[in-house]
């Protein structure tokens, strides 16, 4: 009885060892991209929800004076999109149009998830790591992803106000 014990206390304990080693070696980036790549296209789908559900008369509406109003917000959001991903390729974001009427913004903002759902799975750890320029300034691959994510989710909060000022319920958030 006294062996089975020991024994099994010698397989236990470097087993242990070996998933507190494994759980303490950081996540390779591959997996965090892909991480930060899913929760984006749930940022993106909503993004985009929202931009959809106010009406094309009320993409000129403001509720201050110094406010942008919600078509130039939604373009906000996609034109800083495509500055962010642009960074972490250390190139020039692709020429952005200028748009005005709902479809045009619509399709501005959804172009500019798919510009950076291509970018983002695909990082290295050396794209992760290294510091890039962004909108933000000069940060790491990991700090773009976060400024990118709270750049959007802060804008987007900021069209859901509008949404509700003009009595409209806002899309619901879905993973």
């Amino acid at each position: 009885m006294k062996s089975r014990a020991v024994l099994g206390f010698a397989v236990l304990i470097p087993l242990s060892l070996c998933v507190a080693v494994a759980s303490a070696v950081p996540m390779d980036s591959a997996g965090a991209a892909g991480e930060y790549s899913k929760h984006f296209a749930a940022l993106g789908k909503l993004s985009i929800a929202v931009a959809q559900a106010m009406p094309p008369e009320q993409y000129s509406f403001r509720p201050h004076p110094d406010s942008m109003n919600f078509g130039q917000l939604m373009s906000h959001i996609a034109g800083t999109n495509y500055q962010f991903c642009a960074g972490l390729k250390d190139s020039d974001p692709p020429a952005l149009p200028s748009p005005t009427e709902k479809d045009a913004i619509v399709k501005f903002l959804s172009d500019s998830f798919e510009y950076c759902s291509v970018v983002i799975p695909n990082l290295t750890d050396t794209q992760m790591s290294h510091t890039h320029n962004s909108p933000d300034g000069r940060l790491s691959g990991r700090e773009v992803l976060l400024a990118m994510y709270i750049h959007v989710a802060h804008h987007r909060g900021q069209a859901e106000i509008y949404l509700r000022d003009k009595g409209i319920q806002p899309p619901r958030y879905i993973i």
